[in-house]
Protein backbone atom coordinates (compact mmCIF):
# COMPACT_ATOMS: atom_id res chain seq x y z
CA UNK A 1 0.00 0.00 0.00
CA UNK A 2 3.10 2.19 0.75
CA UNK A 3 4.04 1.77 -3.18
CA UNK A 4 0.64 2.77 -4.22
CA UNK A 5 1.16 6.79 -2.21
CA UNK A 6 3.99 7.38 -3.55
CA UNK A 7 3.07 6.93 -7.18
CA UNK A 8 -0.40 8.91 -6.02
CA UNK A 9 2.09 11.82 -4.62
CA UNK A 10 4.15 12.01 -7.51
CA UNK A 11 1.15 11.70 -10.26
CA UNK A 12 -0.88 14.29 -7.87
CA UNK A 13 2.38 16.76 -8.21
CA UNK A 14 2.97 16.63 -11.48
CA UNK A 15 -0.25 16.63 -12.44
CA UNK A 16 -0.83 19.88 -11.04
CA UNK A 17 2.53 21.41 -12.04
CA UNK A 18 1.34 20.57 -15.93
CA UNK A 19 -2.03 21.50 -15.28
CA UNK A 20 -0.67 25.32 -14.08
CA UNK A 21 1.23 25.49 -16.89
CA UNK A 22 -1.17 24.68 -19.04
CA UNK A 23 -3.26 27.47 -17.56
CA UNK A 24 -0.57 30.22 -18.21
CA UNK A 25 0.53 29.47 -21.63
CA UNK A 26 -3.32 29.03 -22.41
CA UNK A 27 -4.42 32.42 -21.29
CA UNK A 28 -2.31 34.29 -24.44
CA UNK A 29 -4.72 31.97 -26.42
CA UNK A 30 -7.89 32.60 -25.01
CA UNK A 31 -7.19 36.58 -24.76
CA UNK A 32 -6.99 36.30 -28.26
CA UNK A 33 -9.90 34.71 -29.26
CA UNK A 34 -11.75 37.28 -26.63
CA UNK A 35 -10.29 40.29 -28.27
CA UNK A 36 -11.34 38.63 -31.66
CA UNK A 37 -15.07 37.93 -30.58
CA UNK A 38 -15.42 41.32 -29.48
CA UNK A 39 -14.14 42.94 -32.72
CA UNK A 40 -16.23 41.03 -34.62
CA UNK A 41 -19.48 41.47 -33.01
CA UNK A 42 -18.88 45.56 -32.13
CA UNK A 43 -18.30 45.73 -36.14
CA UNK A 44 -21.51 43.68 -36.88
CA UNK A 45 -23.69 45.07 -34.90
CA UNK A 46 -24.79 41.67 -33.10
CA UNK A 47 -23.35 42.93 -29.55
CA UNK A 48 -26.76 43.64 -27.44
CA UNK A 49 -25.02 43.87 -23.87
CA UNK A 50 -26.54 40.95 -22.59
CA UNK A 51 -24.63 37.85 -21.54
CA UNK A 52 -27.38 35.18 -22.22
CA UNK A 53 -25.65 32.18 -20.34
CA UNK A 54 -25.78 34.61 -16.93
CA UNK A 55 -29.50 35.15 -18.50
CA UNK A 56 -30.77 31.76 -18.36
CA UNK A 57 -28.92 30.71 -15.47
CA UNK A 58 -32.08 32.19 -12.98
CA UNK A 59 -34.11 29.81 -15.11
CA UNK A 60 -31.69 26.80 -14.82
CA UNK A 61 -31.54 27.27 -11.11
CA UNK A 62 -35.03 27.82 -10.69
CA UNK A 63 -36.15 24.89 -12.70
CA UNK A 64 -33.27 22.52 -10.93
CA UNK A 65 -35.00 23.48 -7.19
CA UNK A 66 -38.47 23.09 -8.18
CA UNK A 67 -37.70 19.31 -9.76
CA UNK A 68 -35.52 18.40 -6.71
CA UNK A 69 -38.57 19.79 -4.71
CA UNK A 70 -41.07 17.90 -6.83
CA UNK A 71 -38.54 15.06 -6.57
CA UNK A 72 -38.80 14.93 -2.56
CA UNK A 73 -42.43 15.29 -2.49
CA UNK A 74 -43.46 12.36 -5.23
CA UNK A 75 -40.60 9.94 -3.15
CA UNK A 76 -42.59 11.48 0.48
CA UNK A 77 -46.03 10.10 -1.31
CA UNK A 78 -44.53 6.85 -2.59
CA UNK A 79 -43.22 5.74 0.84
CA UNK A 80 -46.55 6.48 2.20
CA UNK A 81 -48.42 4.79 -0.24
CA UNK A 82 -46.61 2.06 -0.92
CA UNK A 83 -44.15 1.30 2.76
CA UNK A 84 -46.42 1.71 5.45
CA UNK A 85 -43.99 0.01 8.00
CA UNK A 86 -41.59 2.50 7.66
CA UNK A 87 -43.37 4.63 10.21
CA UNK A 88 -43.05 2.36 12.58
CA UNK A 89 -40.17 2.56 15.22
CA UNK A 90 -39.00 -1.10 14.94
CA UNK A 91 -39.00 -0.84 10.77
CA UNK A 92 -36.33 -3.38 9.74
CA UNK A 93 -33.19 -2.30 8.30
CA UNK A 94 -34.27 -3.43 4.17
CA UNK A 95 -37.08 -1.04 4.70
CA UNK A 96 -35.20 1.81 6.02
CA UNK A 97 -32.63 1.21 2.52
CA UNK A 98 -36.02 1.19 0.63
CA UNK A 99 -37.07 3.99 1.37
CA UNK A 100 -33.66 5.95 0.67
CA UNK A 101 -33.15 4.65 -2.30
CA UNK A 102 -36.80 6.07 -3.38
CA UNK A 103 -36.37 8.96 -2.05
CA UNK A 104 -32.40 9.45 -3.68
CA UNK A 105 -34.02 8.02 -6.96
CA UNK A 106 -36.80 10.48 -7.30
CA UNK A 107 -34.78 13.67 -6.34
CA UNK A 108 -31.99 12.87 -8.86
CA UNK A 109 -35.08 12.31 -11.54
CA UNK A 110 -37.25 15.39 -10.47
CA UNK A 111 -33.59 17.64 -10.84
CA UNK A 112 -32.69 15.74 -14.02
CA UNK A 113 -36.53 16.47 -15.24
CA UNK A 114 -36.50 20.25 -14.09
CA UNK A 115 -33.14 20.78 -15.79
CA UNK A 116 -34.25 19.37 -19.49
CA UNK A 117 -37.56 21.41 -18.70
CA UNK A 118 -34.64 24.38 -18.48
CA UNK A 119 -32.88 23.40 -21.64
CA UNK A 120 -36.76 23.02 -23.54
CA UNK A 121 -37.20 26.60 -22.15
CA UNK A 122 -34.07 28.31 -23.58
CA UNK A 123 -34.33 26.62 -26.77
CA UNK A 124 -37.45 27.41 -28.00
CA UNK A 125 -36.59 31.03 -26.81
CA UNK A 126 -33.80 31.35 -28.51
CA UNK A 127 -35.98 30.28 -32.04
CA UNK A 128 -38.02 33.09 -30.88
CA UNK A 129 -35.89 35.25 -30.91
CA UNK A 130 -34.34 34.64 -34.29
Amino acid sequence: MEELMIVANVAIVFGTIYKLFELFVGKKERQMLIDKLSENSLTEGKFNGLNMSSYYSALRLGCLLIGLGLGILIGYIIICNSLSEYWMSDANRQVRETASIIYGASTLLGGGLGMIVAFLIEVFRSKETK
